[in-house]
């Protein structure tokens, strides 16, 4: 899926989340270059709604690919 948003520090520490229309997603991996706080990007990815994560925000998202939108 390719969603864009503003990319936002989560509520745990080491966590980012991206503030899309409908949704909150956790980006797991990806250039965190590329993914700083305050930044609109679009990212590629695949949904991981199955997987346990310890920053208990968001939809986890496993990033493929970042880019500006």
């Amino acid at each position: 899926m390719t969603v864009t948003g503003v990319v936002r520090t989560g509520v745990e520490a080491g966590c980012l989340v991206l503030d899309a229309d409908t949704e909150d997603y956790l980006l797991l991996g990806g250039d965190r270059a590329l993914l700083r706080p305050g930044l609109t990007v679009q990212v590629r990815g695949t949904p991981k709604p199955g997987i346990p994560t310890t920053c208990q925000q968001g939809v986890p998202l496993e990033v493929h690919e970042v880019r500006p939108p």
